[in-house]
């Protein structure tokens, strides 16, 4: 099948490779020429821009977008509905925020174009390993990209799934990541734990190993938890700040408003935001105000 991928970021560009090494044929655009140029020499037409790109595909199109969620992605499709003819489908496989996919995919019906949204996990070991997709959008449209989500997915088979309309595979991704972060966040308390139990000597190598076989905590998290402190179990080299790509906040949001208790994920969102507080001044008026009902003693700045 021919299809164009538009966004040569990490995760665009080992798809690009997967779907080339599955006999696809791709035309890749990326405003990074140097990322255009790596695909190319994998097996990619690389082009200069969407017009090009467009006229590399033969009706009805298929176009891949890998790029930010947000106004990168509206102004993309706001491009492509330009060029594109009816029958025409575009894809957003990024993060974008469930409600902004079914407003772009109302928008692309009323042009005649499908947009389909597939909410892409696997990160840099998807090149290797395959991708896990949830896919939305109308069944004609979900059904011509077969071929590509076979191709991508673990096993064509496995690891994917039209799970229901425009917007359900980002929705279904949104809530995949919040689960995600509560997941991440027990594993860091609970070694968290095991590390300041000094006294015991524990080898956290040793009882991620242990926990990876048999277990029921075993999980592809504590596979690369156990690849991470093979190399340093103290971690003095990475900065305790932690980000989110968004789709937390979202879930969090989406919680809030569809009134059901998410406590798990809400939190681990919390902690994360709480890691980048280099300076809490939280933390200053608590302590300041220990010291005002109780006379409990305040740790000056500089104090050892």
């Amino acid at each position: 099948m021919q299809l164009a991928m538009i966004g040569l970021g990490k995760m665009g560009a080992n798809m690009t490779e997967r779907l080339i090494q599955g006999g696809h044929r791709l035309v890749v655009y990326d405003r990074n020429a140097d990322a255009v140029e790596q695909a190319a020499a994998k097996g990619a037409k690389g082009v200069d821009s969407l017009a090009e790109l467009v006229d590399e595909l033969s009706a009805p199109r298929t176009i891949w977008l890998m790029v930010p969620a947000g106004a990168p992605v509206d102004q993309t499709v706001d491009s492509l509905a330009e060029l594109l003819d009816e029958g025409d489908t575009v894809v957003d496989g990024g993060n974008s925020y469930y409600k902004d996919t079914m407003r772009r995919a109302t928008q692309a019906a009323a042009a005649g174009l499908h947009l389909v949204d597939v909410g892409t996990s696997g990160g840099v070991w998807g090149l290797s390993e395959g991708y896990s997709m949830m896919v939305g959008g109308a069944d004609e449209a979900v059904e011509r990209l077969r071929p590509v989500l076979e191709t991508l997915a673990p096993a064509a088979d496995r690891g994917w799934g039209h799970v229901g309309p425009s917007g359900a595979g980002h929705f279904v991704k949104m809530v995949h990541n919040g689960i995600e972060y509560g997941l991440m966040q027990a594993y860091a308390e609970g070694f968290s734990l095991m590390k300041h139990k000094e006294e015991l000597g524990l080898d956290l190598h040793q009882v991620s190993e242990i926990w990876r076989h048999g277990s029921v905590v075993r999980s592809w998290l504590l596979d690369l938890i156990s690849r991470a402190l093979a190399d340093d179990q103290t971690l003095e080299s990475i900065a305790p700040h932690v980000s989110d790509s968004g789709e937390g906040r979202w879930t969090a949001f989406e919680a809030i408003e569809q009134d059901v208790p998410a406590p798990v994920m809400t939190l681990s969102l919390i902690q994360r935001l709480r890691s980048r507080d280099d300076e809490s001044y939280a933390d200053r008026l608590l302590s300041a105000m220990r010291n005002q009902f109780g006379g409990h003693a305040v740790k000056r700045s500089g104090d050892s």
